[in-house]
């Protein structure tokens, strides 16, 4: 098949088997995603794990032609093209991963056995749009916040619901190298056109097993508009775990592999 794009992802690989496709959100790289996801596979072989970074993200480049979130999209199916091909695979994205999973699940709904959401994009793509909690800090730490440089305190706290040393830690190890690797220019350019232009929903259900996991206190997507899309997922469970924003997956760690776990049991008895 042509290529779409000129672009090539940097991926970080895992394992062999069923190929497992982790999709990251804005800002971040693939480290945000390898970090949640690995420790959920320890127990469990036959899966291929990748962990690819997307456009102006983490080791991936942005040329001006990848403009769009149309263009970030196209970059992901050359990314399957390339590295899956015909293969049946797992799909998982976050944030605006999640955004561009959905479209990907529309567009290979034959191909992708399984869905699974984190803190993803709900109906309203618009930030203004959006039904978005309060920010707030259900655990804070001021002694711990005050021991930190004021940049590293300020990218904690942007996001942090549970503010302890181990949540600093995985925020230090996963999310904070992705921060400062992207290409910022890249993502303003690309961002001018945040929207997909057709909604990934605009097809037929996805009928294979799906999960979508939220946070109560995100106050960056917020858990509201992703109730919405359960029509279009008649497989899925949709869940809101309190005391976690916008990365539960650090926040809520056990109930975080508790969930994904139960939905690759749900994939392997399909």
């Amino acid at each position: 098949m042509p290529r779409r794009t000129s672009v090539t992802l940097h991926c970080a690989e895992r394992g062999e088997g069923v190929p497992v496709l982790a999709l990251h959100g804005w800002t971040p790289d693939h480290r945000l995603m390898l970090g949640c996801l690995e420790p959920v596979f320890t127990t469990r072989t036959g899966y291929r794990r990748l962990y690819p970074d997307l456009p102006a993200m983490g080791k991936s480049p942005a040329p001006p032609s990848i403009a769009s979130s149309d263009d970030m999209l196209d970059a992901v199916q050359d990314f399957v093209d390339d590295t899956i091909g015909d293969e049946p695979f797992l799909l998982i994205g976050e944030s605006y991963g999640g955004y561009l999973a959905r479209a990907l699940a529309g567009a290979r709904p034959e191909q992708i056995l399984a869905l699974a959401l984190i803190c993803p994009l709900g109906t309203a793509v618009d930030n203004a749009e959006r039904r978005l909690p309060d920010r707030q800090a259900v655990r804070s730490d001021p002694e711990l916040l005050a021991s930190l440089d004021h940049r590293t305190a300020d990218q904690f706290t942007a996001l942090a619901v549970v503010q302890t040393p181990t949540t600093l830690h995985r925020t230090r190890e996963e999310v904070i190298p992705g921060l400062e690797a992207a290409d910022t220019r890249a993502m303003a350019r690309i961002g001018q056109r945040y929207a997909l232009t057709q909604p990934p929903e605009r097809g037929e259900p996805f009928l294979r097993p799906a999960l979508i996991l939220t946070g109560r206190q995100d106050h960056i997507v917020g858990y509201a508009d992703q109730f919405d899309l359960l029509p279009h997922y008649p497989r899925a469970t949709y869940a809101v775990l309190d005391t976690a924003g916008h990365n539960l997956q650090i926040e809520q760690p056990q109930l975080f592999k508790a969930l994904m776990s139960e939905w690759l049991d749900r994939v392997a008895a399909f």
